[in-house]
């Protein structure tokens, strides 16, 4: 199935359409340092679920008849799975602002130039991964009666999320009582700037006595570009299992998932005890996909019934939430 990058119109409306949203969202929206409120995070959750619905609808469209619905369930689900261990993660980012006491006002700014280093990342990730797995399938075999062709990569990812998916399902809360000076990106900034021990409004770097000096805000930024990075060593596997020979299908829903994670940030920091079950739900979604990953060269699980499954789980695991919420 040839991959979707070989569609120079769909490339260039998704390179367009995440260019103008970010200089629109900077530039324009939040050109000034501010509180955002519940009301226009959920206005900008609800914009961004929908224009990722809208892209994936314009996939169906422009790709060939035969295809269509399999590459419009590859894109959903890939940024379903991608959506929900986002959630999960943004306890991580409560924790951060609250450690280093980040002024509200500021939040904006830093989760948007941590999505900026998460756009470089992850198409590093993405696309060389794709390159890796195209040349680390062994010869053709037989096994259990049939001729299989076995990918290496993808066989030792699919071991690693059924090991991930046990670890998340028996995670305690001990990221609570983190000392996130010691984090590498927090040592980075330490190691070659002077820092400020005050924040100097939504400024990284201020000059003092002839000497240029970073602001905490910077430590903070760096220290969500590397919890992004260790975020992304289990979703990134997690959605190979979807569309392993697509890398545009992995990117774009990987990075639509992740523009909207800022007001996704802001809208259910206040309700995220509403997903104190969701890591049971991603355990088992990281389970299947693992399983998915080592059988595929024995059954092929199309993305349709994966995408359903994949669903089910997520709103499962959110109704156990509400209906049987954690006293902590």
């Amino acid at each position: 199935m040839d991959s979707l990058i070989n569609h120079p119109g769909i490339l260039i409306g998704f390179a367009l359409i995440v260019g103008f949203m970010l200089l629109l969202d900077l530039g324009i929206f939040n050109k000034k340092s501010h509180i955002i409120s519940n009301k226009e995070a959920a206005i900008w959750s609800i914009f961004w679920v929908g224009l990722s619905m809208v892209f994936s609808v314009f996939i169906y469209i422009v790709t060939h008849e035969e295809v269509g619905l399999e590459k419009f369930s590859q894109f959903q689900s890939a940024y379903w799975i991608e959506k929900a261990l986002s959630v999960d993660n943004l306890f991580v980012f409560i924790l951060v602002f609250g450690f280093f006491k980040v002024p509200r006002e500021y939040h904006h700014k830093v989760l948007f130039w941590g999505i900026i280093g998460a756009l470089v990342m992850r198409a590093i990730f993405i696309f060389a991964g794709v390159g890796i797995i195209s040349m680390t399938y062994l010869p053709e075999m037989e096994l259990m009666q049939r001729s299989v062709r076995i990918n290496v990569v993808l066989t030792l990812f699919g071991a690693f999320l059924i090991y991930a998916g046990y670890k998340s399902w028996f995670a305690s809360d001990d990221e609570e009582e983190k000392d996130y000076t010691k984090n590498p990106g927090a040592k980075l900034i330490y190691r070659y700037f002077k820092v400020t021990p005050e924040y100097h409004g939504d400024r990284f770097f201020v000059v003092k006595k002839g000497v240029k000096m970073a602001t905490p805000l910077l430590v903070v930024v760096a220290v969500i570009e590397f919890t992004d990075l260790l975020f992304a060593v289990d979703s990134i596997p997690a959605i190979f299992a979807i569309a392993p020979d697509d890398p545009f299908i992995l990117y774009t829903s990987n990075i639509f998932a992740i523009l909207g994670l800022r007001s996704l940030y802001f809208l259910l920091a206040n309700f995220i005890h509403m997903f104190s079950r969701l890591k049971f739900g991603l355990a088992i979604i990281l389970a299947f996909i693992g399983f998915k990953m080592i059988s595929a060269p024995f059954y092929h699980f199309g993305s349709t019934p994966s995408l359903g499954i994949v669903g089910g789980i997520l709103i499962a695991s959110v109704l156990a939430s509400v209906i049987w919420p954690e006293r902590k």
